[in-house]
């Protein structure tokens, strides 16, 4: 392996008005050891994105700027953005990350040391998710949870599993590799470019690394309610496999085991405290109690694993009935609507049904 020192990566970062978020990772990504360069773009901001960024170039000698003036029809906004700064890229490994993350000093060195001695083509962790508000706490970790199971991150390293994946938030890759598979050009149309990516990179033989990266890279995801539902709208059907079985499973367990139990307890506790039931109504509340207290045991290890608090186990019922809603809103999407919308841009989900 080569030093640590060395300047061997070029950082990518599609902005498109970020002004909330990108003076933090650019300067979080700056600070890392083994940066060459850092390509920002400017997707067409209209808010104070590109005038933050200038002050930062004079600030950030590695740091240039490209601006974006037009989306190609057939492109999402997020693909032409990176495949527009990967072409002048000049780094031995090309890492993707999103506006809205911030990397932990010495986590570059610590990755790409990991990929290396792992033989990765490419290397993705799933950060860790900053929660400060009520409705992020019930929703953002149970998420993650479930998508853990759908993608679990030894099946994913595991060479002789077909199981592919990667976050997009931080996608660390082989320049190669990232040619031999078309770039993001190949996958340009795809909602769930980094998904898609990883499929092709281990369809064509290429190692893969996926890791729970809370130790690493940090990100507050969605700074609305109404951006989160947006953007789990947007990915929750894709994240499934389009598969509109799998995800009614997940509603019936999450609807019926996380909510249904809490509900049935406080409802034949008041039957009790009013004295309007027997020894068989006791036994059955007894029950209901025991399931509920089960799942958030359950969920609670899952968190930790996850790098969660765990104490946000105690907003898995209101979790649970919103996630279980994004779920059939996600479907309704795709299935019927014809389109979503992400970012200001409306997209088709024709034929992704």
């Amino acid at each position: 392996m080569r030093g640590s020192t060395e300047r061997r990566v070029t950082a990518i970062i599609p902005a498109r008005n970020e002004e909330a978020n990108i003076a933090r990772v650019v300067r979080s990504v700056a600070g890392q050891e083994g940066i060459r360069e850092i390509l920002v773009v400017d997707d067409q901001s209209d808010d104070r994105t590109g005038e933050i960024l200038k002050g930062l170039e004079a600030e950030i000698p590695a740091l240039r700027t490209l601006r974006v003036e037009s989306l190609p029809a057939g492109w999402t906004g997020k693909s032409h953005a990176l495949a527009t700064a990967a072409r002048t890229a000049s780094g031995e490994w090309l890492l993707f990350t999103d506006a809205d993350t911030e990397h932990l000093p010495g986590s570059l060195a610590t990755l790409l040391e990991h990929a290396q001695r792992e033989g990765a083509d490419l290397l993705s962790v799933s950060p860790g998710q900053r929660t400060p508000t009520a409705w992020e706490k019930s929703v953002i970790p149970l998420v993650y949870v479930h998508l853990a199971r759908l993608y679990r991150f030894a099946e994913v390293s595991n060479p002789r599993s077909p199981a592919a994946a990667a976050n997009g938030q931080y996608l660390l890759i082989r320049p190669e590799v990232y040619q031999r598979v078309g770039g993001h050009e190949a996958v340009r149309g795809e909602i769930l470019e980094d998904v898609e990516l990883a499929r092709r990179v281990k369809a064509t033989g290429g190692r893969l690394v996926f890791l729970p990266g809370a130790a690493w890279v940090q990100t507050r995801m969605y700074r609305s309610f109404r951006e989160m539902w947006g953007g789990w709208t947007k990915n929750l059907y894709l994240l499934y496999g389009r598969s509109l079985r799998r995800m009614l499973g997940t509603l019936a367990e999450l609807w019926l085991l996380d909510v249904g139990p809490v509900l049935a307890v406080i409802a034949l506790g008041v039957a009790l405290a009013l004295g309007r039931g027997g020894a068989g109504l006791a036994a059955t509340t007894a029950g209901c109690f025991l399931i509920a207290a089960s799942r958030q045991w359950s969920y609670r290890r899952a968190l930790g694993r996850l790098g969660f608090e765990r104490r946000l186990a105690n907003f898995l019922v209101p979790g649970a009935m919103l996630l279980g809603l994004l779920l059939l809103n996600s479907v309704r999407a795709y299935r019927f609507s014809g389109k979503i919308q992400w970012k200001g841009r409306d997209y088709l989900t024709k034929g992704t049904g």
